[in-house]
């Protein structure tokens, strides 16, 4: 049973995987025409509700996994903040990347929409890497 919830959740931190080429790819948004920001934009919103589906398996076979080994309270509660944080923040992020679709329609600029999006995709990116840093050197009791 370990190893079937273990590999759920490596499928989960690969698609994950797509919160390190996000900033990336919004970044290019800016050098794209109305359009492509806009397709762009709306493949990006789909992409995020994938990845934040891969999050909530993440967080269901993370948590069986952490009560199955003797971590410490600290480590687990670090963990789970991270995570929530990251749904929290993606979830807000998908906000911005609608109002670009929406601007790009209503033919408005959606330079200040592509910003904020940069900006949570950073904060996620970050978030990430310091919870791949908590997954890789975990603190057992």
């Amino acid at each position: 049973m370990n190893d079937v919830f273990f590999f759920l959740h490596l499928l989960g931190a690969v698609g994950m995987g797509f919160y390190i080429v996000l900033p990336i790819m919004i970044g290019k948004a800016t050098k794209l025409a109305g359009l492509g920001q806009g397709g762009l934009a709306d493949g990006l919103v789909s992409a995020n509700r994938i990845v934040q589906y891969a999050l909530v398996i993440q967080l269901l076979t993370g948590g069986y996994m952490m009560s199955q080994a003797d971590y410490t309270v600290a480590w687990m509660i670090i963990v789970t903040v991270l995570f929530l944080a990251i749904a929290a923040i993606s979830g807000i992020m998908s906000k911005p990347l609608k109002r670009i679709v929406a601007s790009i329609q209503d033919g408005q600029s959606a330079t200040n929409h592509i910003a904020k999006a940069r900006t949570f995709s950073l904060i996620v990116l970050i978030l990430y890497v310091v919870v791949i840093y908590f997954m890789a050197f975990p603190m057992y009791k």
